[in-house]
């Protein structure tokens, strides 16, 4: 018998992630305590910009942006946002989508399956996924539990399961 896999992928969808700023920015424009202050959210491609004029404000149209992403059902560990900064009168807050899995949450995701999964399960590293495969679907399904508790800064999927 075949050997049954899965990948391990950290991907976002672009779609969610527009509906999730337009509705922070629709919400920002609408609610009465950011009114007059300049509150703007504004998507470009891989990072997301908000702006107001003072930085308890800029850190609310934050939080209402993280809101939306966790009604969206995106993970708030694909955004990585930074710290306020001053640029001119306004406070800006610059966040990047983190997409893929980098080369070190790799190897430790390796390890992680190498030390604590069942023994018949191996993994290797393809690009930005992970491939885990092993004779035992059982044995699958206790990996990803597995690294479902794992403790990483990216947002994990489970896809191809075979």
């Amino acid at each position: 018998m075949a050997d049954s896999s899965f990948d391990v992928v950290s991907k976002i969808d672009s779609m969610e992630v527009e509906n999730a700023v337009n509705q922070a920015r629709k919400e920002v424009e609408q609610r009465y305590d950011f009114k007059g202050v300049g509150a703007d959210v504004t998507l470009s491609g891989e990072s997301i910009q908000i702006k107001a004029n003072t930085e308890e404000r800029a850190n609310a149209v934050l939080d209402v942006l993280q809101s939306k992403f966790i009604k969206r059902g995106l993970s708030l560990k694909a955004l990585d946002s930074g710290e306020p900064y001053a640029s001119g009168k306004e406070y800006r807050i610059d966040s990047k989508l983190k997409e893929g899995i980098d080369q070190a949450t790799a190897k430790k995701l390796n390890k992680l399956i190498r030390d604590e999964a069942p023994k018949g399960v191996k993994s290797q590293i393809q690009g930005d996924e992970l491939r885990v495969s092993s004779k035992s679907r059982d044995d699958l399904q206790g990996t990803i539990s597995l690294l479902k508790g794992a403790d990483v800064d990216v947002a994990l999927q489970f896809v191809n399961f075979r």
